[in-house]
């Protein structure tokens, strides 16, 4: 990636998730699954990208904060991109933001050990995931990903390691 593509990835895992600011908190804290509170939810990358792109220096970021939720078989949200026509930035982004919300504590749920999250990742490539992207992250060392875990900023530490691993 170019450095210029690395500092677009570093905003949007930074701001991904911008928008559930507009989203009540006894919806985001919600201790069951979501009913119809979950079309709000789906709302949170179309208001992260109008917050995100009113600075036009993030302009770039805000169109990829919207792609976050892509799926790459095409079952995401907001737009139901598939595949290559999801940013790869948004992919890298994805894959990130979905290992941190699976090891970190939910009000719904304790966190998942990394073993069930990477599990989960290889389950979820080709579907959920961009197959390459998936096979990086799965080549990240164990040890690396448990530091990473730990560590406050996931997402922006998760997409580094896969922006730099080539694919």
């Amino acid at each position: 990636m170019s450095s210029e593509e690395q500092t677009e990835l570093r905003q949007a895992a930074e701001l991904h998730d911008v928008g559930k600011m507009a989203i009540p908190e006894q919806i985001l804290a919600k201790a069951g699954p979501l009913d119809d509170e979950w079309a709000f939810v789906r709302r949170h990358p179309l208001i992260g990208e109008r917050i995100i792109g009113a600075a036009p220096a993030l302009a770039q970021a805000a169109k990829l904060v919207r792609a976050t939720h892509e799926r790459v078989d095409g079952s995401g949200y907001p737009d139901g991109l598939a595949g290559e026509d999801i940013p790869l930035i948004a992919r890298i982004v994805t894959t990130a933001d979905a290992f941190d919300a699976m090891t970190s504590d939910r009000s719904y749920r304790k966190a998942l050990a990394v073993e069930v999250a990477t599990a989960e990742i290889e389950r979820g490539a080709g579907t959920q995931f961009d197959p390459r992207i998936a096979e990086a992250f799965l080549a990240v060392p164990r040890q690396r990903l448990l530091d990473i875990s730990a560590h406050w900023d996931t997402e922006r530490t998760l997409s580094e390691v896969l922006a730099t691993a080539g694919h």
